[in-house]
């Protein structure tokens, strides 16, 4: 989907709003605090309806409203319209239309739009835990085939179902909780198996790009490296879970699996989190980004939107330059406090003053 107008109502800091964007490059600039983002987590919410700031969606309400809506209008492939819609309730179920018609569930409108999102919060994949490294690979997964979004929501709820047993064993198995347990094993065995095969392939597909981006944003060869290090060898998942049934049934807690993966980011064959530098460290967690976007294009043949929040504001006036030399062809949205670099050349440039916005350059 080509987004070409958006609409905002009782959003955050925005009572009402409404956008036109380019098929290039629309830039969203003003000073801290006005509002830019909340477009950005707008237009991301429609493509996998959840924020990519909060873990709770009641927060993008505007103060005192009962409820928010996003509307999206563009093309597909064919020039065929698209109307997209999201209600965020206070109180009821979260609603979703594709062209005027009320879907299910929010999965049956996954890929309907797709997006890329770099923020500044995104450094963090990099320096902190394994956790955010297995979602953005996770993410890239789902935005390259959304039926594997069924598939990492079955094993997530099989592995909750399994540590809620192993509570309730309190560090002991009787006959009653073995024969259950062993009932949650044969599901989550092949579920985990799944998980991990998808990663793999999307890690092992994902590499040459990240190396690639990586070097265009350094202007420099490096050897970039992403592995994926599961926990559980593959094939192996029902084997793994018996021969730590005694740990997790002491623990509380499922011990292996794909939700105690890693996901290793290798710079120089060290790793960058703990050996790289400031710079090389945003580098990579925008190469990661953008490694994501060039394989989501590649596998289904039409680049995501791309979404770019305070980007320079991270980076040295030379990686700024090589990003905007490097931008992937298609659509992209982004956000500045400062004035644009030079290099960027901004199709449609709004300025945004405490939640209002205004068109000031075409």
């Amino acid at each position: 989907m080509h987004l070409q107008r958006l609409s905002l109502h009782q959003f955050r800091s925005y009572e009402h709003a409404e956008l036109e964007f380019s098929p290039g490059l629309t830039a969203l600039v003003g000073r801290n605090g006005q509002g830019k983002t909340n477009v950005l987590e707008a237009i991301a919410y429609l493509a996998t309806f959840r924020s990519f700031r909060v873990s709770t969606t009641d927060v993008m309400i505007r103060d005192g409203a009962p409820a928010a809506q996003i509307r999206a209008e563009g093309v597909r492939r064919g020039d065929r319209e698209v109307l997209l819609e999201a209600e965020i309730s206070r109180a009821g179920r979260n609603r979703v239309q594709l062209n005027r018609q009320r879907v299910h569930s929010p999965r049956e409108a996954l890929g309907v739009l797709r997006v890329t999102v770099f923020s500044p919060d995104d450094l963090a994949v990099v320096k902190e835990g394994p956790q955010l490294r297995r979602t953005l690979v996770d993410e890239v997964m789902v935005a390259g085939d959304p039926r594997l979004d069924a598939l990492l929501s079955s094993f997530e709820r099989v592995l909750r179902q399994r540590n809620a047993l192993l509570r309730q064993c309190g560090g002991r198995l009787d006959a009653g909780a073995a024969l259950t347990l062993d009932v949650w094993d044969a599901k989550m065995a092949p579920a985990a198996e799944a998980v991990m095969q998808a990663r793999f392939e999307t890690v092992t597909a994902l590499r040459p790009e990240v190396a690639a981006a990586y070097q265009a944003l350094a202007g420099m060869e490096a050897v970039v490296d992403v592995q994926y290090r599961p926990t559980v060898t593959l094939g192996e998942a029902a084997a793994a879970l018996a021969s730590s049934r005694a740990e997790d049934v002491g623990r509380g807690v499922t011990t292996l699996g794909p939700h105690r993966d890693e996901v290793e980011l290798l710079l120089g064959g060290r790793a960058v989190r703990t050996h790289g530098s400031q710079g090389e460290q945003r580098s990579f967690a925008l190469a990661l980004k953008l490694g994501g976007h060039r394989l989501v294009t590649e596998q289904v043949a039409q680049p995501p939107l791309l979404l770019l929040d305070d980007v320079f504001s991270e980076l040295d006036p030379q990686r700024c330059d090589a990003l905007i030399a490097n931008l992937p062809v298609g659509q992209t949205v982004l956000t500045s406090a400062d004035r644009l670099p030079c290099a960027a050349k901004a199709d449609v440039v709004y300025e945004i003053d405490n939640g209002v916005i205004g068109q000031v350059a075409r």
